[in-house]
């Protein structure tokens, strides 16, 4: 499973698991994931057995391939590809079809789908340990490479003022001589670090993409001078957007909720993709 090329979405907040198959060439989605957000069903593994059996001849080709589970294991995993997916949909009843349609179709087209990609891709060639660690050039090429041919402002630090749902970001005037004091700061220890990752995310250095560079960065950093990283996925997404809201007043939420999900697995490739999916997931509109 160490090799397998995964992905995770989220629908409605239910994540959805994906899993690329060597042999077919194409991308399977778990079975059960796909009921879980479409149905509402206290087991959606039941609903889905139950579905299949009553429809063999339609669900006579879904293969059984290797997913992680909650419990960070691989179990084999009913997966099922486009013409099983539109047969499931076809056959649940479920009031989110049409949105679930129109969310699938949106898949790969959009700049956080391609972007995110292209972060795997980041892991995935090994350009990841070129990036210099916790430097603004470092952040500068890690946006570069996921916004790349996406956004012509990729790695290129904003000369505009900005804002969001009411908070001014640094000014764009002082924001190059902000950042250099910013990369001057600490790595020596957690709450230093920590502290680091707030402030580069106050200073908000790109027009787009801030979040989902800065949390790779803020990985690198711990990697570099800890051999920590952050598991991602034990930090709830409304926590962590309550944290940062809160961070450049007070970053205490913010270090606890990393502090509790750092893991010493710095060089797990699940780990990594895992945490990219859910560093997308944060910035998904509610």
């Amino acid at each position: 499973m160490s090799k397998a090329k995964t992905s995770l979405r989220f629908f409605d907040d239910i994540p959805v698991r994906s899993v690329w198959d060597d042999e077919t060439a194409k991308w399977w989605m778990c079975a059960s994931d796909v009921v879980a957000a479409l149905v509402e069903t206290n087991n959606p593994r039941i609903y889905w057995a139950t579905v299949k059996r009553r429809n063999a001849e339609l669900f006579a080709n879904c293969k059984q391939l290797k997913m992680v589970a909650q419990d960070g294991k691989s179990y084999n995993t009913d997966v099922i590809d486009d013409t099983q997916l539109n047969a499931l949909i076809a056959l649940v009843k479920s009031g989110k079809k049409d949105v679930f349609v129109k969310w699938l179709s949106a898949l790969g087209d959009s700049v956080d789908e391609k972007s995110k990609v292209k972060a795997y891709e980041l892991y995935e060639s090994g350009m990841i340990n070129e990036i210099e660690v916790g430097t603004v050039k470092g952040l500068q090429q890690i946006h570069a490479y996921i916004f790349g041919g996406l956004y012509n402002f990729a790695g290129q630090i904003r000369d505009k003022n900005i804002s969001k749902a009411g908070f001014t970001f640094a000014s764009a005037r002082y924001l190059k001589d902000n950042l250099k004091k910013i990369e001057a700061m600490p790595e020596t220890d957690l709450r230093s670090i920590v502290g680091k990752y707030v402030e580069m995310n106050t200073a908000h250095p790109f027009m787009e993409g801030n979040g989902r560079s800065t949390r790779i960065w803020l990985d690198l950093i711990l990697k570099k001078n800890l051999s920590l990283c952050v598991d991602w996925s034990l930090i709830d997404k409304k926590d962590y957007l309550t944290a940062m809201e809160k961070s450049p007043v007070d970053d205490s939420m913010i270090f606890g909720l990393i502090e509790k999900s750092l893991t010493d697995k710095i060089n797990d490739r699940e780990l990594f993709i895992k945490g990219i999916d859910y560093s997308y997931y944060y910035e998904q509109s509610e």
